[in-house]
């Protein structure tokens, strides 16, 4: 570079240089040029320390890491970028202990293997995961939390194969008494610090009819307690009258793998709207309810003959692969407003169709669940066809784009052992908020 190039630029140095001498007639170097070069050198130094500071990332190797997050979702409800997990987050500081029951509490009920694997098995996931994970505390004086593991779904009616929890509240009773006779740690908080699982139809009532259920209400023992269960609803409810964070059914992860390495989940989608499961062509009345309200029954009545629908009433045991097929998924309520076919729905990249007014869904604050699905309320069965016909012809890949991101799918799934983002990891992390200390690093 030329400091010099010009006349001009000749004369102004020589007046500047002028300016700098002293009344003694000497030249005088002001600071900045004395040390011009240590002044370089210092600036450019700092420049790439702060540099390297700014590029550098956390590894994610572990149950304990702070993990970097999605930004919020913008006014519009297009993700800015797909939000799954809003803000950093740290289980470092969170202790759970787990009580060591006898066997016939939870892992006799294992020897038969649809207790491990049916909707219900979430019990046994979060039991195994938490087992394992690095929140665990071997020293109950430690602990924020205590997990009661009581498998209560994984007895099987050998009438219709259906999981019977007529025994739940008194296995979940004895092993109260059990606990509080070893350890001092229940009477200390009255239950208010121990976890239950409660993954069937209305939660922590017991029972798969909701009149029984509401009937019976939550045992008096649990009221103070904190239950995990998949029962969840907008409105006031006596089955989730008690401290409760509402979880995910469990669906198979291996089965899951195993259908997406055979069809990608950007793969062709040949079916535009999939449902398959009890549609009753005239529902009964039980106990002054009818199965699913008729939702069931109006949408195969209405939609039964049109060709976009893709409606089977009989069983499949293959039928993941027409999910991961589907465009549409429906997700009506049943005797409950959940459903396995929301998980799996999104697991294999359908886009899941809500049918149960009021439902509370899953992990809220951290799933983006407007983004990834749609609701449709119950009374409006009827337009069903043209509200997805819309839906397909104006922002469809948009929803996709946000659902296939696997931080969705991976919330929502549970693993052996936790995984950072996944359900067991969810539901630690919503436990950890209750005591202030989620953001916390």
């Amino acid at each position: 570079m030329e400091f010099f190039g010009s006349a001009r630029n000749r004369k102004s140095f020589n007046v500047r240089m002028k300016l700098l001498r002293s009344r003694h007639g000497k030249t005088e170097t002001p600071f900045c040029v004395r040390y011009f070069k240590w002044i370089l050198w210092f600036s450019l130094s700092f420049y790439f320390f702060a540099t390297s500071l700014g590029n550098h990332r956390p590894a994610t190797s572990s149950l304990k890491t702070i993990i970097s997050q999605p930004q919020q979702l913008s006014v519009s409800g297009v993700p800015s970028d797909a939000a799954v997990l809003r803000q950093p987050r740290s289980l470092k500081d969170l202790r759970v202990y787990i009580y060591e029951l006898p066997s016939n509490y939870n892992s006799d009920w294992l020897s038969n293997h649809r207790c491990g694997s049916h909707l219900f098995a979430s019990e046994v996931a979060i039991h195994k995961a938490l087992i394992k994970s690095d929140v665990r505390t071997f020293d109950p004086s430690v602990a924020d939390f205590f997990f009661v593991p009581v498998y209560v779904s994984c007895n099987f009616s050998t009438v219709n194969g259906f999981p019977a929890i007529g025994h739940a509240r008194g296995i979940l009773s004895s092993a109260v008494e059990f606990i509080s006779s070893e350890l001092p740690f229940w009477n200390r908080s009255n239950g208010s610090d121990h976890v239950f699982v409660a993954s069937h139809d209305y939660g922590a009532c017991f029972h798969a009819m909701e009149n029984k259920a509401v009937a019976d209400g939550i045992p008096e023992f649990m009221k103070n307690s904190i239950v995990l269960q998949t029962f969840g609803v907008k409105y006031r409810h006596p089955c989730q009258d008690v401290e409760n964070i509402v979880i995910p059914p469990y669906v198979s992860p291996e089965k899951v793998q195993s259908v997406l390495s055979m069809s990608p989940i950007t793969g062709q989608r040949d079916i535009f709207v999939f449902f398959r499961g009890k549609m009753e062509v005239h529902p009964k009345n039980v106990s002054g309810q009818f199965y699913s309200k008729r939702v069931r029954t109006e949408i195969l009545r209405k939609y039964g003959s049109d060709r976009r629908f893709y409606l089977r009433r009989n069983r499949f045991a293959g039928y993941l692969s027409e999910i991961v097929r589907s465009v549409f998924c429906l997700c009506p309520l049943g005797w409950a407003p959940w459903s396995p076919r929301l998980v799996e729905s999104i697991a294999l990249g359908c886009v899941p169709v809500i049918i149960a007014d009021g439902i509370r869904l899953p992990f809220e604050t951290a799933v983006p669940w407007s983004e990834i699905s749609l609701t449709v309320a119950e009374r409006d069965i009827g337009t069903l066809g043209s509200i997805l016909d819309y839906v397909a012809a104006t922002n469809l890949s948009s929803i996709q784009r946000t659902l296939w991101d696997p931080r969705v799918q991976r919330a929502l799934m549970f693993h052996d052992d936790v995984e950072v983002g996944d359900a067991t990891w969810q539901i630690l992390f919503a436990l950890s908020a209750k005591l202030g200390i989620s953001n916390q690093k």
